[in-house]
């Protein structure tokens, strides 16, 4: 590796070498071209450095070793990829900054606050008389099946079949597709959508499934809409987020399904490889980690494996 190669130009050539391969590092990608705009900007010259890496993780905006841990992250099998032309190159420990993953404590909805949720979205002001209607089945849909808003959005009109109650989840965040199988109650309240937004849009530029004013939905967009819903509501958080959101409701979708699973004695164990799948978790242990990381499963649990150590059949 010469020295007057600028640290952009490796980063750039990292990048193309892994897309190749088929990693999509969209968030990644920007943040490694962070650092190494970082790097250039300050003048470093010569090999990657455990020290670069750390004054760049450390002048982060938020003053907190976890965001140092997820930045030196990122940084690692950029550092290891340099090794292979540079030897001097220094791979940052692991652990430099302690660990990079701590998964937060959602706050998990009861049934009113989302019966709370669906009532207020519906009577939203709006010249349109579809985006009240559009905004209270959008996340009614993500309460009932766990979908990721990202999924819930960009799903086109094909995708939906309300004759066979299912819904074609194409290419999400793990580069995987599912199908998943709606209740009848949820493919009324889609049909019903159908019906008004067909009537009032016979005519769109867009195929996606929900739409405001004939047009697909921003994320941002709808993150606004239920921030100014949460405020209304006057929520209160009960995890460890500073707010109520709409990522909570796929969380307290699969809590709630444990917890019946739980109540009417079902092989949880079993159980929670086909929620796994119905979701679309890459791994099984994400699934798991709701019996340990959420109060409600983790005292169940507790109970009974205590019964279980008692020598007693517990269903």
């Amino acid at each position: 590796m010469k020295r007057s190669v600028r640290m952009l130009s490796l980063a750039e050539d990292y990048l193309a070498s892994r897309r190749r391969l088929g990693f999509d590092l969209r968030c990644t990608g920007r943040r490694l071209l962070d650092f190494a705009c970082f790097a250039d900007r300050i003048g470093h010259q010569g090999p990657l450095t455990v020290k670069l890496a750390a004054s760049w993780a450390r002048s982060a905006s938020s003053q907190v070793p976890f965001t140092w841990a997820r930045r030196i992250e990122i940084v690692r099998p950029f550092a290891r990829y340099l090794q292979q032309f540079d030897p001097a190159t220094e791979v940052p420990p692991l652990y430099l900054f302690g660990r990079a993953h701590r998964r937060l404590t959602p706050h998990i909805y009861a049934d009113e606050e989302i019966r709370e949720l669906l009532a207020a979205a519906s009577t939203l002001p709006s010249k349109e008389k579809l985006r009240p209607v559009t905004y209270s089945t959008l996340f009614g849909l993500i309460a009932a099946t766990g979908l990721r808003i990202s999924e819930a959005l960009n799903l086109r009109r094909a995708d939906v079949d309300l004759d066979q109650g299912l819904l074609m989840i194409r290419v999400t965040k793990y580069r995987k597709s599912r199908v998943v199988p709606l209740h009848q109650t949820v493919v009324r309240a889609l049909a019903h959508y159908v019906e008004l937004r067909d009537r009032d849009w016979p005519i769109t530029l867009s195929d996606h499934f929900f739409i405001v004013h004939g047009s697909s939905m921003k994320i941002s967009t709808v993150e606004e809409v239920f921030s100014s819903l949460r405020s209304q509501l006057g929520w209160v958080a009960r995890g460890d987020h500073p707010a109520p959101r709409i990522h909570d409701l796929r969380h307290s979708f699969i809590c709630r399904r444990v917890l019946l699973w739980y109540q009417q004695g079902v092989d949880v164990d079993n159980a929670m490889i086909m929620l796994s799948t119905y979701v679309g978790h890459a791994k099984v242990t994400d699934t798991y980690w709701y019996l340990t990381g959420i109060p409600e499963l983790m005292a169940i649990a507790a109970q009974r494996f205590e019964h279980f150590t008692e020598g007693v059949c517990h269903v």
